[in-house]
């Protein structure tokens, strides 16, 4: 997706941590003939001290290996990150052991990403000695019960003592919240940090998270499949389909107006209370049958074989994206077809002569 238009969150405060042209391969197989998949395609965006950006998607979307390649799980294929601007070589270790410092992430299933023969007080003085956050035992203490007490697990001394069994899914989830804090980072990448949590508690998550945010002036990815949330906790909406930004925008807009068909499905399927997508056209229905594929060499526009709207182009030419405004842009050739009211001065037409504000 184009960097030309500008990222909704960007009002809050400055550029930290930045992906530019990352793209992740994995071959399908050992021999060198087999088959590519393509999982992350040339996805850049930015994040930004005290906003929330999130990424949506289905399920294989490439959701959470665009959080591993940021969190430095996964080598990237090809592509930069950059930390204040300055490109990070996260194969080096101590380069690695200094950005881990600054960026942490929280993962979404909270019952198997704590170890469940340790306590609660092993899994948060761990991070902070391994950052050199304190030193001395008064020191650590003090920052076990600043952390515990930033995710309001209170009171501390209790919690510290007890071990991941004798906990509730969301006292595990604030658990590990604080473990990722420990480590004073101004980066939170949120892989789907409610997914697997009841109901009742995950709006009670997404609040804590967005305190701390603007407490701790943090710059947070938010990963979900459900753009409810989305519009909910994020400034900015990245929509992501078989390894490609197909769609972004302020969230608001991009969740009560969406200009993609395949955003429109998630905003048509999303169980909100408040309607969420009734200002979809009527007819706009997503046809059912294979989804795109994300093997590498596949031409055309991985949501094609899914789109009410696709033509002989969209099967043939992927396609590019286009700027809707300065902060909202798609990739597909049918805008004109699939968002009428939001395409103005020829914008998603496919044309670039033709293309509205802001234009890539």
């Amino acid at each position: 997706m184009s960097g030309d238009v500008r990222s909704a969150a960007e009002s809050h405060g400055p550029l930290v941590l930045e992906a530019i042209g990352i793209h992740k391969d994995f071959r399908l197989g050992s021999g060198l003939r087999s088959p590519v998949l393509s999982a992350v395609r040339d996805v850049s965006f930015g994040l930004y001290r005290s906003g929330v950006v999130a990424l949506v998607g289905e399920s294989g979307s490439g959701k959470s290996t665009v959080a591993r390649l940021l969190s430095g799980q996964e080598r990237m294929t090809r592509g930069e990150i950059r930390l204040d601007g300055k490109t990070v070589h996260l194969q080096h270790r101590r380069q690695f052991r200094a950005y881990k410092h600054e960026v942490q992430m929280i993962f979404q299933d909270p019952f198997a990403s704590l170890n469940p023969v340790h306590t609660v007080r092993y899994h948060l003085e761990r991070p902070l000695r391994l950052h050199h956050v304190a030193k001395g035992r008064a020191a650590i203490a003090s920052e076990l019960v600043r952390v515990i007490s930033e995710v309001q697990l209170t009171p501390p001394e209790q919690f510290l003592a007890k071990y991941p069994h004798e906990l509730s899914g969301g006292q595990r989830q604030r658990v590990a919240i604080a473990r990722a804090l420990a480590a004073r980072p101004r980066v939170l990448l949120a892989d789907e940090p409610i997914s697997m949590l009841d109901v009742s508690i995950r709006l009670e998550i997404l609040r804590l998270l967005d305190d701390l945010r603007q407490e701790l002036d943090l710059a947070i990815l938010y990963i979900t499949h459900d753009i409810a949330s989305a519009r909910y906790f994020a400034d900015e909406t990245l929509v992501m389909y078989a390894g490609d930004i197909v769609e972004r925008g302020p969230s608001e807009e991009v969740t009560q107006h969406p200009a993609h068909p395949y955003t429109q499905l998630l905003v048509a399927s999303a169980p909100d209370p408040d309607a969420l997508g009734t200002s979809l056209r009527t007819g706009s229905k997503v046809v059912a049958g294979q989804a795109g594929s994300a093997i590498s060499g596949v031409v055309g526009c991985r949501f094609s074989p899914r789109c009410p709207f696709a033509e002989e182009r969209c099967r043939r030419e992927a396609p590019v994206p286009v700027a809707i405004d300065e902060q909202r842009a798609a990739a597909c050739w049918r805008l004109d077809v699939a968002a009428p009211l939001l395409v103005r001065d020829g914008a998603g037409t496919g044309d670039p002569s033709r293309r509205g504000k802001g234009a890539p």
